[in-house]
């Protein structure tokens, strides 16, 4: 490369962009920590008690009327600079998402539940995402819904990962577009937006010459495999918009191939409720 393009060697990176990095023989390792407890220390939470999770797992945040308003800039300052975060963590990407939902107009209770993110960050300051060496790059997605968890707008919130070897390269959490009448339903209509995340992924391998003919998806509904193997659309299905169908199509041309896990080893679960 130094034959075609100027460059200088400056040593091993180990900052950027606020993305501490650590090299060794085994990976590479990103964390945040120094972002961390500048953030904490931003918002006046650095002597705060930590918490053991980022959200109590009977929360159920709404459009809170009678609750007092905060300041909303403060607020949306807190989600941003918790979103940036969530580069490293996907331990609180649900419960940051949960409550980016509310920027317009926070509540005093939506101030509480970003204080308690930062209140487990205190504790855990120092978490990152390690990336090992390997030789296996095979592909796997993880698909989870929790079916009509908004108790305003009754949709529900979809959640996925996907592992390249051993690795985890990307995440996400979000709240379904369209309202499910099921918990099967819920599940294939994340699964299906779900695939397309891991097709672009696949494409980009294959411009290093990594080639995948069929790559797995993790799934905890039996019933919802069972549609995706369905070329039949019947009275059960046949109200589900066409384009989340584009997951049976692909299985069909043999592309993606769904199996069960049970619900405890659903490693997307963690991004459809609080941990």
């Amino acid at each position: 490369m130094h034959e075609e393009f100027e460059m200088s060697m400056i040593g091993e990176l180990k900052f950027f962009l606020g993305l501490q990095i650590v090299q060794s023989n085994k990976g590479i390792k990103i964390h945040q920590t120094k972002y961390t407890k500048e953030l904490l220390q931003k918002f006046k939470m650095e002597n705060a008690k930590p918490m053991k999770t980022p959200m109590h797992p009977l929360t159920s945040l709404g459009l809170d009327k009678e609750s007092l308003d905060v300041d909303n800039t403060m607020y949306q300052g807190m989600v941003g600079s918790l979103l940036y975060l969530t580069t490293s963590r996907p331990d609180i990407m649900f419960s940051v998402c949960i409550c980016a939902r509310f920027q317009v107009r926070p509540k005093e209770v939506h101030l509480q539940a970003i204080k308690r993110i930062l209140r487990y960050l205190k504790g855990k300051a120092d978490l990152g995402i390690s990336f090992y060496r390997s030789q296996n790059f095979s592909l796997l997605g993880y698909y989870d819904a929790d079916y009509a968890r908004d108790k305003w707008e009754r949709k529900s919130s979809r959640g996925g990962c996907h592992f390249l070897g051993r690795c985890l390269v990307s995440w996400t959490s979000k709240r379904q577009r369209t309202i499910t009448l099921s918990t099967c339903e819920a599940k294939y209509v994340a699964a299906g937006q779900g695939l397309t995340q891991l097709l672009w992924i696949k494409h980009q391998l294959e411009d290093y010459d990594i080639y995948e003919s069929s790559i797995l998806v993790i799934c905890d509904n039996t019933t919802t495999i069972n549609i995706s193997k369905n070329p039949v659309l019947h009275s059960r299905t046949k109200h589900i918009e066409i384009k989340h169908h584009f997951i049976r199509d692909h299985v069909q041309k043999g592309m993606f191939e769904l199996i069960y896990v049970k619900t405890e080893e659903q490693l997307a679960d963690i991004f459809t409720k609080p941990l």
